[in-house]
C-alpha cells in the first residue's frame, strides 16, 4: 500500500509503535508498502516543540531526517498547488497541517494514515486508521 502518515502517526511510529492498531502496523510494515510523510509534520512538530508543548530527543531538523531514514519513509514535496489545494476542501477540519495533508493524499492518491476521525470524513480521501 502507498501510504502517507498524518503527523501523530509519525511520531508513534518513531517513539511508541504499540499506539497504532495491529492492523495499521501490519500494513506500515507490508513488503512493497512505500510509506510517505510530509515536510508540513516537521513543521508542527517544531512548533510544537517550541511552544513546549513536545519534547523530542534532538531537534527537529536532526530528528524528522533520522526518523525518515531509519524507516524507510519518502519524503514527499511541498509545492504551491498543494497549499492552494488544501484551501478548496471543505471546512470539515480546521487546521492548516492536516488540509494540507489531507490534499497531498489526495493529489498522490496516497492512502493517509490517521486516528483523527474528522478528516476521514472527507469523501474522496483513502485513509487507513
Amino acid at each position: 500500500m502507498n501510504c502517507l502518515l498524518d503527523t501523530c502517526t509519525l511520531l508513534w511510529l518513531a517513539d511508541d509503535p504499540d499506539q497504532m492498531p495491529q492492523s495499521v502496523r501490519r500494513v506500515l510494515s507490508e513488503p512493497g508498502s512505500v510509506i510517505h510523510v510530509s515536510p508540513v509534520s516537521a513543521w508542527e512538530l517544531g512548533i510544537k516543540v517550541a511552544k513546549g508543548k513536545l519534547q523530542l530527543p534532538n531537534p527537529v531538523s536532526e530528528w524528522f531526517p533520522e526518523v525518515c531514514r531509519w524507516n524507510g519513509l519518502v519524503e514527499l514535496p511541498l509545492d504551491s498547488r498543494l497549499a492552494a489545494r488544501s484551501t478548496e476542501l471543505s471546512p470539515i477540519h480546521k487546521d492548516p497541517f492536516d488540509r494540507i495533508l489531507i490534499a497531498t493524499a489526495m493529489e498522490h492518491a496516497l492512502t493517509l494514515v490517521t486516528p483523527d476521525d474528522r478528516i476521514r470524513q472527507y469523501p474522496n480521501l483513502k485513509s487507513l486508521w
